[in-house]
């Protein structure tokens, strides 16, 4: 037998096995992109000493929440709505919330405060096993009075010793991880702090979306009829508009607390926002050019607990003359009163843009009907007329094109407990585009024998060819891949060091 026709039938073989292995053998992954943060929550009392002090008999001070952000539990405040990007593979991860928190002591006689100081908008960010949290800040300096206002502050440095950030699912979840002030962070602090004190931990949980399977490009739509515009609601008229109210804070902290020992349920489409109540489904009428509004809402809330059972549902809301009226069916116990007006609040600010009129947070007082519907419950008795309730938000839309404000996005509501266990090692779980990997590495163990065999024959007739006699084994065994190397507590001080006074935080 000739050479040439065994090394064509050695060649031939050869192409034949590649095609094989090039049809059968999947295409090298393409490495995963990040992943996009959408929803979630951030847990931080940024300092629970700070908040004492200023809440406390000396600074004779409290703190407003803004932005939709909430208290949950304890000294926390819960920032809301995520948005960011996370990378399973590297395990960074940058977390975006909305909210923010504002203290306040000191009250000077012009009504000003000598501590004034706001946080907001706080930023994860994780990288390379270390993290840092931003926020945005404006602060009074203790000494002089000079307000500064930065923007993203690299406030405090995050303890992830031990937390593998690799491989995570959805949500995300970190808890009680450490937070340590930055030199920016003091600074920001207006001098209440030096850098290096301990802040309070930081808990998150955000939503991570799936990353895309990548898709063929669509062919170009054909040319059609451009689509009309929504056309505007009858004059005056509205049929979705949403009111938030989250009746008052500290009776919120109350119902859930170890003393009220309660709780509240929703129900006829009425969504819990965190720090609000969204009574949806509004209809009614809006004169944009004489400031007038007469709504009514879905939704109800149920408050129960120890020795409390209020009930508010069919909530209107009417504006005129700059100012708004909220009221409700009241039920406590068993006795139903209709049409309550329980709050008045300032609607000087209500406005319209484009298709929507919007009222944003305006300051809201109990009114006589409230005060007589919370001293039902003989532990409210002291919220008498004109006691101070939370904000009011309205949004009215006067086309169908226009969309209502989001509600914050607290994410899931499963929040692990725990922070991330280190990712498993990367051994092979089915999934949907890997079901036919055992089969694929078999046909591709079977292509290499193949093609060992083959070339080992041509070699062998080669040789042969050349002294028929000789017979030099097998052939010397093709060079492999080289293996990798393996690689290798908050105190209770006060600002300034002056002592706690450990109140609790007032309402």
């Amino acid at each position: 037998m000739s050479a040439r026709p065994v090394r064509a039938s050695a060649v031939a073989l050869l192409a034949t096995l590649a095609a094989l292995g090039a049809v059968l053998l999947p295409a090298p992954a393409a490495q995963a992109a990040g992943r996009t943060v959408e929803g979630g929550r951030l847990d931080w009392g940024i300092k629970s000493s700070f908040q004492s002090y200023v809440t406390g008999p000396v600074a004779k001070g409290g703190f407003k929440l803004k932005g939709g952000a909430a208290t949950a539990g304890g000294s926390l405040f819960r920032f809301h709505s995520a948005s960011g990007s996370y990378d399973p593979d590297s395990g960074s991860l940058e977390a975006s919330f909305s909210g923010g928190v504002t203290f306040q002591g000191h009250q000077k006689a012009d009504g000003t405060y000598e501590l004034d100081m706001s946080v907001s908008r706080p930023t994860v960010k994780i990288s390379g096993g270390s993290g840092t949290l931003y926020v945005d800040v404006s602060s009074k300096a203790k000494e002089g009075g000079a307000v500064t206002t930065a923007s993203q502050v690299p406030f405090a440095k995050l303890g992830l010793g031990g937390v593998n950030m690799k491989g995570g699912g959805s949500p995300v979840a970190l808890t009680n991880v450490p937070a340590t002030l930055t030199d920016q962070g003091a600074k920001a602090f207006a001098g209440y702090y030096a850098a290096g004190a301990q802040l309070d931990p930081v808990s998150l949980s955000v939503d991570v979306k799936a990353a895309a399977a990548e898709q063929p490009a669509s062919p170009a739509p054909s040319p059609s009829t451009p689509a009309a515009s929504p056309s505007p609601q009858a004059a005056g008229q509205f049929t979705d508009a949403a009111v938030d109210w989250g009746v008052r804070r500290t009776f919120r902290e109350y119902v859930s607390g170890s003393i009220g020992q309660g709780k509240w349920e929703l129900a006829d489409g009425a969504q819990d926002g965190g720090a609000l109540f969204r009574f949806p489904q509004g209809k009614g009428a809006y004169d944009g050019a004489k400031g007038t509004l007469d709504a009514a809402f879905a939704g109800s809330v149920h408050f129960t607990g120890a020795h409390l059972d209020l009930k508010l549902a069919k909530i209107t809301a009417k504006v005129e003359n700059g100012k708004g009226v909220l009221s409700a069916d009241v039920t406590t116990g068993t006795d139903t009163k209709p049409a309550v007006p329980l709050v008045e609040f300032d609607a000087k600010g209500l406005t319209t843009e484009g298709g929507l009129a919007t009222l944003t947070e305006a300051p809201a007082t109990l009114t006589e009907g409230g005060a007589q519907a919370f001293n039902s419950m003989a532990m409210f008795s002291g919220y008498g007329v004109g006691t101070e309730m939370d904000p009011v938000s309205l949004a009215v839309a006067l086309d169908g094109a226009a969309k209502l404000p989001a509600l914050p996005n607290l994410g899931s509501t499963a929040t692990p407990e725990t922070p991330p266990a280190p990712a498993p090692p990367a051994a092979a779980q089915p999934n949907a585009s890997s079901s036919n990997t055992g089969l694929y590495a078999a046909l591709a163990v079977a292509v290499l024998v193949l093609a060992g065999g083959a070339v080992f024959l041509a070699l062998r007739n080669r040789r042969k060819e050349g002294n028929p006699t000789e017979d030099t084994g097998t052939p010397a065994p093709a060079p492999g891949a080289e293996a990798p190397a393996s690689g290798a507590s908050d105190s209770s001080d006060s600002p300034g060091s002056s002592g706690a006074d450990g109140a609790a935080p007032r309402g």
